[in-house]
């Protein structure tokens, strides 16, 4: 099967599509990766969806991704009196560290690390965002704040803290233990949640010490103060717009996603737009025109990966809402503004050898109007290469690792197919040109570029561009 898009589709499972027939549905619709939201997955649960994905990904005959999303810290309310408390703008609270409260101006925080950190003039968002505190004293175990958003407060509601750099790791002990999970069952993708600074992301990678790519969930103001750093321990990025909406002023959003899409497109590494892009088709068979303007934006900046929640997970119209995703997404990559909009980004390349041979692909493949660009790749940096050029053709990448082929289904434009290693120079032309002809990429006569490295076998030594007629 092969996508008539470049940017690819991340959907949630949930209730509303795990089934067997569901998931092959939403995979003719147009889904690349598989997200597991191990918030609300038990084990038991990710070893049958595993196993059902890659059921599904044998009887298609393609890889398919799978993204595991930890859960990360929650930091919450305790219990109030009577269940819940009504607070009005101008309210004066007392914060403590305690699990329950009796007293309707108290509010119990059974957090030590937030009163360790929490300073005057810090805000506090709690229900995502419902209700805004803001400190005018602080000691070790207790706060005083006065209500700048009223509303109804209820027990174990969440709370957001964008001022404060909070003393905890991203990952519990729950989070250790599905990771300890989802790595034994051999997923693709680990998504790390509560990024603050870049050692929450360090230390995910020595635990997955390579058996899956990292993504770095961006949804904390604090880790865009070393969004650079981040992104060189990450492999991927997300922009988790749910609560970076709620930490930044929503107008702010937007001009965020396009600063973290742009890094991430520099590096090279893959970038997934997230949360709340068809939100309305969780109930409605049709999206808003502003969700479909929202969709398209993604697409217009270049983003590898656009993604669904509670859309697929939960949602009336699974099934729709990836159809209506790909059908935006071909639509805006056929727009005659499309190419000019992406070209206009490209970063100069890294003053390396594949980077140089990569620039030259994409070159050479526009000025010979090529049908396709054919990456052998290995470690899948070659491919990952060529889709940061974001080329007008598509990109189909040979690795012998299958492993390599599910972890880029994420990138953009890649069309990944799992096959023995080129055995010397001529199996790297004779065979690229034979599968662009057997996926449909290029006909007879056509011409193809091709891009390897030699000696072969060699991860990261992409330094050969060959033109074939196929």
């Amino acid at each position: 099967m092969r996508r008539r898009r470049k940017t690819k589709i991340v959907a949630t499972v949930g209730p509303a599509s795990s089934a067997p027939e569901k998931l092959k549905a939403l995979f003719e619709a147009g889904v690349d990766v598989f997200r597991i939201n191990m918030s609300h997955t038990p084990h038991d649960l990710l070893a049958e969806l595993h196993r059902r994905i890659r059921d599904l990904e044998v009887t298609e005959g393609r890889p398919i991704g799978i993204l595991a999303d930890l859960q990360g810290p929650k930091i919450r309310l305790g219990m109030l009196p009577g269940g819940q408390l009504e607070l009005k703008e101008g309210d004066r609270l007392k914060l403590v560290r305690e699990a329950a409260s009796n007293d309707p101006k108290v509010l119990p925080i059974p957090h030590a690390e937030v009163f360790s950190e929490l300073k005057q003039k810090h805000c506090l968002l709690i229900d995502d965002g419902k209700v805004r505190l803001r400190t005018f004293a602080s000691k070790p175990d207790s706060a005083e704040a006065i209500v700048e958003v009223g509303g109804i407060l209820k027990d174990r509601k969440g709370i957001n803290l964008p001022d404060t750099l909070l003393p905890i790791s991203a990952m519990t002990d729950k989070d250790r233990a599905d990771l300890d999970m989802a790595l034994k069952l051999g997923v693709d993708w680990i998504a790390l949640s509560f990024v603050q600074r870049p050692d929450d992301v360090a230390e995910l990678r020595k635990l997955v010490q390579g058996r899956a790519g990292v993504l770095a969930k961006i949804e904390k103001p604090k880790a865009l103060e070393t969004l650079s750093q981040i992104l060189e321990l990450s492999d991927a990025l997300m922009v988790a717009r749910g609560d970076l909406g709620v930490e930044l002023p929503l107008e702010e959003v937007p001009g965020r996603q396009k600063e973290i899409t742009r890094a991430a497109r520099r590096a090279g590494k893959p970038v997934v737009v997230a949360t709340q892009m068809l939100e309305s088709m969780i109930t409605a068979p049709v999206p808003t025109r502003a969700e479909v303007s929202d969709v398209a934006t993604a697409v217009f900046d270049g983003a590898d990966a656009v993604m669904l929640s509670a859309e697929t997970a939960v949602g009336a119209h699974a099934i729709e809402s990836v159809q209506m995703m790909d059908r935006i997404a071909m639509a805006v990559e056929s727009d005659p503004l499309y190419q000019s909009i992406i070209d206009a980004q490209r970063s100069p390349p890294e003053e390396t050898t594949p980077d140089a041979i990569m620039a030259a692909v994409h070159e050479v493949t526009h000025t010979i109007r090529a049908r396709a660009i054919v990456c052998w790749t290995k470690s899948g940096s070659t491919a990952q290469r060529a889709a940061r050029e974001r080329s007008e053709a598509p990109i189909l990448a040979l690795t012998p690792s299958l492993e390599t082929a599910r972890r880029l289904s994420i990138v953009w434009g890649l069309h990944c197919v799992h096959t023995e290693d080129a055995h010397d120079l001529d199996d790297v032309v004779d065979r690229a040109s034979a599968m662009a002809l057997k996926e449909g990429f290029a006909a007879k006569g056509d011409r193809i570029v091709i891009t390897a490295g030699v000696p072969l076998r060699t991860s990261g030594s992409t330094n050969l561009l060959r033109v074939a007629f196929v």
